[in-house]
């Protein structure tokens, strides 16, 4: 039996994430504990009290999803889970799958999206950036209207998520202008997301750089698990390749649905989400529809079990 592990990014934390799971064994409570002493504060008690506005802030979210995710891949080993042959992750879940394929420690990763959060925020003061989705529009007239509606601003087209739903960033000026178009070009629904930088554009390119330099000195393993990047879907496998790339992917488009089909064609039985919500299994559900593939997201202890069971058949 074989399937895939993929890892949520920024907008998927929520206040009481993992608040199940953690109950049913210590490993969970653990790693937010580990966590906690590389940030110098109580990462659990702001995922599970809040308040919202802060862990909703870059340089908070980031290391919360990072610690979900390597929460959940913890418990589900512990369960008797095994490897899956490949994993991925949006956006930020990327740096998730390089820690839990192995390439990169945990400690050293929540130090190093910590980092990341603060230069993205740096490089966009909170306020001036935004990011929205856009449903209903297909890929190629969601470009065309961040083009027009720029105004000499930047508003790009930075995660295509599924057919028919792109999310886009830049200066909130102009991805308020963008939003107007693309609600005038016919699109479904237009939704601002939670989110304070205009992550995946070409305002994160300095944060890219600077993200670069500190990744000089973050020890990169070659990692025991096949890594599917999302930005231009290919398997990167080298240190000093993961090392470039991961400066790199801060401001290029994610290229979610082409990933998912590029997974399915793996041969595997199951795609399951690690970590908080199941953001991306509902996405995956809608990209793709091959007979026999399974969409399962690990948000609670019956999720958990039925997944446990369902890779063991």
């Amino acid at each position: 039996m074989s399937f895939a592990f993929v890892f949520p990014g920024q907008g998927s934390q929520s206040i009481g994430m993992l608040a199940a799971l953690s109950q049913t064994d210590p490993v969970v409570r653990a790693t937010f504990e580990e966590a906690s002493a590389a940030l110098g504060y109580d990462l659990w008690q702001l995922t599970q009290e809040g308040p919202k506005e802060r862990l909703d802030s870059t340089e908070c979210t980031q290391p919360a999803m990072l610690a979900a995710g390597v929460a959940t891949w913890r418990l589900w080993h512990k369960r008797g889970g095994i490897d899956p042959i490949l994993v991925s992750g949006h956006s930020l879940g990327e740096f998730t799958a390089f820690v839990c394929a192995g390439a990169i420690d945990f400690a050293a990763a929540i130090d190093l999206v910590r980092f990341r959060g603060k230069v993205m925020q740096e490089a966009v003061p909170a306020g001036q950036g935004a990011m929205a989705a856009v449903l209903g529009l297909e890929d190629a007239d969601v470009e065309r209207v961040c083009r027009e509606a720029g105004g000499g601003e930047i508003v790009e087209a930075v995660n295509f998520n599924s057919p028919g739903q792109v999310v886009i960033a830049g200066q909130a000026s102009a991805v308020q202008r963008a939003a107007e178009a693309a609600k005038a070009q016919g699109a479904k629904k237009v939704m601002p997301l939670p989110i304070s930088v205009p992550s995946h554009s070409s305002l994160m390119r300095s944060a890219g750089q600077r993200l670069g330099e500190r990744l000089a000195s973050v020890e990169i393993r070659t990692p025991r698990i096949r890594c599917l990047s999302p930005v231009d879907v290919a398997i990167h496998a080298q240190p000093e390749e993961i090392r470039t790339h991961l400066s790199q992917q801060l401001s290029r488009p994610v290229q979610w649905w082409a990933t998912v089909r590029a997974l399915a064609k793996e041969g595997i039985s199951q795609m399951i989400e690690c970590g908080p919500g199941k953001v991306l299994t509902g996405l995956n559900r809608r990209i793709e529809k091959r007979e026999g593939l399974e969409f399962m997201a690990l948000e609670d202890p019956a999720t958990l079990d039925a997944a446990l069971a369902a890779t063991q058949r």
